[in-house]
């Protein structure tokens, strides 16, 4: 990120999806944390029926929607899915030919930020998205899952 781009107001996001069953009823779920320090959350299902995958990234595009709606020009995105990420950033994934054009819109969303890093974190640190979109479903909330560290 070049630093005119740093001088930009920062949003922080959040994103999650949930299919229930995979593939099933979709909810996406998102926080944005805008700069000076206002939270909005999304929590909302969908009236059509997909995978996983399909869930998260309709939640990312949703909440990049939102966010810009709000006038953010740049954002750092959090997701837990390695396999949108993959997708979206860095190195070329094997692409998911059925969800293609989904990607392509993503993209181009992407695109009309300033300045946008997207992120792959843990699940266990995406919870408040995670509860959202659940909660989306008239789902309850995980356990709070801890990494697992083995011992020897």
């Amino acid at each position: 990120m070049n630093s005119e781009v740093r001088t930009i107001p920062h949003w922080i996001v959040y994103c999650d999806g949930s299919a229930v069953p995979n593939p099933g009823r979709m909810g996406i779920g998102a926080v944005l944390l805008a700069p000076d320090g206002t939270r909005h959350a999304i929590s909302q299902a969908s009236d059509s029926r997909g995978c996983n995958n399909e869930a998260e990234l309709m939640a990312l595009t949703t909440a990049l929607l939102e966010a810009r709606r709000r006038g953010a020009r740049a954002v750092t995105l959090y997701c837990d899915n390695s396999v949108i990420v993959e997708q979206l950033v860095g190195a070329p994934a094997r692409p998911m030919a059925r969800l293609a054009s989904q990607f392509d819109a993503a993209r181009q969303l992407i695109g009309g930020f300033e300045g946008l890093e997207l992120r792959w974190i843990p699940r266990h640190r995406n919870g408040e998205a995670d509860a959202l979109a659940r909660a989306a479903l008239g789902l309850a909330i995980k356990p709070a899952s801890k990494p697992t560290h083995r011992r020897r």
